[in-house]
């Protein structure tokens, strides 16, 4: 009979997705799993993510501990809010947990994962971070761009300093810190800026925003793949299929620009910038590891990525703290401007004796970690972790922006007080888990001093030479903290003050 014809064909269908889904989505039982919320089916616990993951997360650890087990579609994660927790992830068991989950959008912007940051862990990852750390971003090749930081810290100020004098003159701080950052690391990498009012160069700075803004969507193609098809009906691909051909005809020319001022003999003279210190290296040869023209490309990206979009949001959470915290502020306009003694330029010399400066900095990325999930890490086999058993192939994020605001770490967590740092060993560096804004362990950020190095001389030189006020007469407790999410966390509502020349008696 008809009936018993079609149950003949879907009840073999039926147990076999059962049991596909209950392996997919059921943990086995005889695990020690940490703690988890409930799933829903498919999609896991996708929903419980929201619009801003670090600070979902960070409620979700409170009910469910710091290490709390999610099933993001088909991907078992781990949430890491704890200072213990990431320890073990960084330091106990960091080869482990020094893998990277594959990121689809991430492969089409990065040459299929060429880069420092997203590829995978292995031979080609410990070759190309030994050259980030030996070659580009060793102390001695950062120190030697002091004269660019100085220089471009220097034409900022100018530029405010212009503005100044028109006393209905709003400045955007939020685009001065990125101008200036922009500027930086295009010297550096490129050899040349590529952030001018020029039309061409307008267009450089709109495509390196849509990079940054499409590295930190939460593709949840790579999580449920049924769900590609979302992404290519609405365009998500498509987008970051174009801004990585632009991005590789864009880098292409300034390959070719550097080869060809070799070629002719016009060298330019000082320190060689990243571009031409991995032309160099691509000439040796190296047994069992080549650098190709993609992988230059790739390693360039990142240096924008990192040096760029993160440092700002430093400077811009930096500064927005201060205006909200007056008292704060002028404690480190006496600490800048003492040590200045009337100089109207702070040297990275002066920056040495000025600890109440790095106190305020160590303090805004506590509350402000520019990453605040950090980059996805994935273990690369099963392992015990405070006494629980994580499998091969889980993804961990690490919420740093929980861990800097954790009550049983920081007295009055939630408070803006750089002086819990004066008389205080605890650094950002990697060996103290409370701060770990860079992250740690093998796949802690190389770029970390050369980052910190932009911030405390942008930061000193503004207070420095300014005094600030919020715009129309606003106080520091109406300023809008709201975020926009993203790989890097910035303010939804740019940064605007009105700022006024320090007078000489206050230079002193």
């Amino acid at each position: 009979m008809l009936w018993h014809s079609i149950l003949y064909y879907l009840l073999p269908l039926f147990f076999f997705l059962f049991f596909l889904l209950k392996r997919i989505y059921v943990f086995p039982t005889n695990k020690n799993h940490p703690p988890s919320p409930p799933k829903l089916p498919i999609i896991g616990n996708l929903h419980q993510i929201g619009l801003f993951p670090h600070r979902s997360l960070h409620l979700l650890a409170q009910t469910y501990g710091p290490l709390m087990l999610l099933r993001l579609g088909r991907k078992p994660t781990l949430v890491v809010s704890s200072s213990e927790a990431a320890r073990e992830i960084m330091k106990t068991h960091d080869l482990i947990f020094s893998n990277r989950p594959k990121s689809t959008i991430a492969s089409k912007l990065l040459y299929n994962g060429s880069d420092v940051a997203f590829t995978p862990y292995g031979e080609y990852w410990r070759q190309i971070k030994s050259i980030c750390v030996h070659q580009l971003l060793s102390n001695k090749m950062v120190q030697s761009f002091r004269d660019i930081r100085e220089e471009e810290t220097g034409l900022v100020i100018e530029k405010i300093k212009k503005l100044c004098f028109d006393p209905l003159s709003v400045i955007n701080l939020s685009d001065m810190f990125a101008l200036l950052t922009n500027n930086i690391v295009c010297k550096v990498a490129l050899g040349r800026k590529y952030s001018s009012e020029e039309e061409e160069d307008r267009n450089f700075k709109e495509l390196l925003g849509e990079f940054e803004e499409l590295l930190g969507i939460f593709d949840v193609g790579d999580y449920i793949p049924w769900f590609r098809w979302v992404n290519k009906i609405r365009g998500l691909y498509g987008r970051a299929d174009n801004v990585a051909k632009e991005f590789d005809e864009f880098l292409e020319s300034v390959l070719e620009e550097h080869e060809g001022r070799e070629k002719s003999g016009d060298q330019k003279e000082g320190t060689l910038d990243f571009v031409d210190v991995l032309l160099e290296m691509q000439k040796k040869t190296t047994p069992g590891f080549s650098i190709q023209r993609e992988n230059i490309k790739a390693i360039i990206l990142d240096m924008f990525v990192g040096g760029t979009d993160t440092t700002y949001a430093v400077l811009e959470w930096t500064m927005t703290e201060l205006l909200r915290h007056p008292d704060t502020l002028k404690e480190l306009q006496k600490e800048v401007r003492g040590i200045g003694k009337g100089k109207q330029a702070i040297t990275e010399v002066d920056l040495e004796e000025m600890h109440y400066l790095k106190a305020v900095i160590k303090e805004s990325m506590r509350l402000h970690p520019p990453s605040p999930l950090l980059i996805p890490r994935e273990s690369t086999r099963d392992v015990k972790l405070m006494g629980y058993d994580i499998a091969a192939g889980t993804q961990v994020f690490t919420n740093a922006w929980s861990i800097g605001r954790d009550p049983s770490m920081w007295d009055e967590a939630e408070e803006f007080r750089p002086e819990r740092f004066l008389n205080n060993s605890v650094d950002f560096r990697g060996h103290d888990y409370q701060l770990i804004p860079f992250g740690a362990g093998r796949r802690g950020c190389p770029g970390l001093q050369f980052a910190v190095s932009v911030d405390e001389l942008a930061l000193a030189n503004l207070v420095n030479n300014f005094d600030f006020a919020l715009a129309d007469g606003a106080r520091g407790e109406d300023l809008d903290m709201s975020e926009i999410s993203g790989l890097t966390v910035h303010k939804r509502v740019p940064l605007l003050v009105v700022a006024s020349l320090a007078t000489p008696c206050t230079l002193i």
